[in-house]
């Protein structure tokens, strides 16, 4: 661990409930830069790898902008499970999560499964074959897209729907059940995005000032 680390946790199969014995641990994780790293012509990085084997760190401000933008990866990365590390500023971070959330999940969750559709049809027509592991995601993140329009809430851990869900990784179920099913999963996504109690932006205000006074702090 390093020491400007402020929040780490389990991300990918193992925070889904849809790991095996053999699945990697992939972790992320958010690191807070000082003040003083934003004077000079080559500022603080906005992410880094490592140091173990499957990880990545963003710095705060690149998490917070990504988050903003309604960003599923980063959406689950904070409302991950399987916290490992939280530090004071860590736990602002969370606080102020709620505040990232918008109706623009409607169009980021819907708009990452739909490019992975066109993905996988477009392979399907060159004779390739499905991807099952990227049609099981694509049903994930529908999913995943619904849920926090309707409860404010990013869903991460899809355990209730483990069997289906590696029923489809396997290939068990033919292309047009899984199609039917994206088409289902997308019509409540929209119904959700239609109904959602979540504001129109995000509370770019309050995120702000926590960014500013967690700086200032560490200045």
């Amino acid at each position: 661990m390093t020491d400007d680390l402020i929040y780490s946790c389990v991300v990918g199969s193992r925070a889904y409930g849809l790991d095996g014995p053999d699945s990697d641990i992939d972790r992320r994780g958010v690191f807070l830069a000082p003040a003083t790293a934003f004077w000079r012509l080559d500022p603080a990085p906005t992410h880094r790898d490592g140091p173990r084997p499957e990880e990545l760190h963003w710095e705060l401000a690149r998490c917070l902008s990504l988050a903003l933008s309604a960003n599923p990866t980063v959406l689950e990365v904070l409302w991950s499970p399987l916290v490992e590390l939280v530090t004071d500023a860590g736990r602002g971070l969370l606080a102020v999560r709620g505040s990232l959330l918008s109706r623009r999940v409607a169009d980021t969750y819907g708009r990452y499964a739909a490019d992975q559709f066109a993905k996988l049809s477009a392979a399907r027509s060159r004779g390739d074959g499905v991807r099952w592991k990227q049609a099981m995601h694509m049903l994930r993140l529908l999913m995943a897209g619904a849920h926090v329009l309707r409860t404010g809430e990013v869903l991460v851990d899809v355990s209730a729907h483990r069997d289906r869900l590696l029923a489809v990784k396997r290939g068990e179920l033919a292309w047009d059940e899984v199609a039917a099913e994206a088409a289902r999963l997308r019509a409540d996504l929209d119904a959700a995005g239609e109904a959602t109690a979540l504001p129109a932006e995000p509370d770019r205000e309050r995120v702000d000032g926590f960014l500013y006074a967690v700086r200032k702090e560490r200045a």
